[in-house]
């Protein structure tokens, strides 16, 4: 099951069932979290392994400024692929809690991996997404859009925006990644093209008490005329998308 067909059909996305969580079973190598070292795992499947070029997890791990020993709690984590990223770079000591709608095909199947026994599932909900004040890191990818559109509730980011900010330790980072939508849009095309205004987004956060703290441009694609839906053949997988982090002010 892709991210979007999870979001298009779990009614409510995150299920309101309080604080559920589950040890998942898989492998944590002793490694420093650096660009070069944290995409790297043996241990990854060939599937999330060829999407390295385009997606720069190493990367997005220096500039989401995750640490060894970190907790990250991560929105709406699709099939995993940053999931292992994460876990690899928090290592043994550190933590990381996929906050779900429920336990998705994807998930159980991370799982069954073998002994990565760091990575959390968090059956939460818009209000709710992990321990207060736990985090050092809230981050979420190519989901934001999800949480615009028509079948979502209205004030659904609203609500996210504050518990990512009550999730977070004071001073920690609140990172939010997507496909970027022409300037000026703001959230016309979440349903139609999933695609969001970067500035849309910045709004938002900033008010729920975040200050921005960074944007990166590594993952932006000029010749993308954000005209045509993320999933069109003529760009899936080399979108525009930008990348913000925000920080809990202290």
């Amino acid at each position: 099951m892709s991210r979007h067909t999870l979001l298009r059909t779990t009614s409510g996305l995150f299920a309101a069932v309080g604080f559920g969580v589950a040890a998942l079973a898989l492998a944590v190598p002793v490694q420093p979290a650096t660009a070069q070292v944290a995409a790297v795992d043996p241990g990854r499947p060939a599937t999330d392994k060829a999407q390295d070029a385009s997606r720069k997890p190493g990367m997005m791990v220096k500039f989401a400024r995750i640490q060894r020993g970190d907790t990250v709690v991560e929105l709406l984590p699709g099939e995993g692929y940053f999931t292992r990223i994460f876990s690899n770079a928090v290592g043994p000591k550190g933590k990381v809690i996929a906050a779900a709608p429920g336990e998705s095909d994807a998930m159980k199947a991370l799982a069954a991996e073998s002994a990565r026994k760091n990575v959390e599932l968090f059956a939460g909900s818009f209000d709710s997404v992990g321990p207060a004040g736990a985090a050092d890191v809230v981050w979420t990818s190519r989901n934001y859009h999800d949480l615009k559109g028509s079948k979502a509730p209205a004030d659904a980011t609203e609500r996210m925006n504050k518990a990512a900010f009550a999730a977070l330790k004071p001073g920690g980072y609140y990172v939010v990644l997507d496909h970027s939508a022409a300037a000026g849009s703001g959230t016309r095309d979440c349903d139609t093209l999933h695609r969001i205004d970067a500035e849309a987004v910045k709004a938002e956060v900033l008010a729920a008490g975040f200050v921005l703290d960074g944007e990166s441009p590594m993952l932006v694609n000029k010749t993308d005329t954000r005209t045509a839906s993320v999933f069109d053949a003529s760009i899936k997988g080399r979108t525009d998308q930008f990348v913000l982090r925000f920080k809990k002010p202290g």
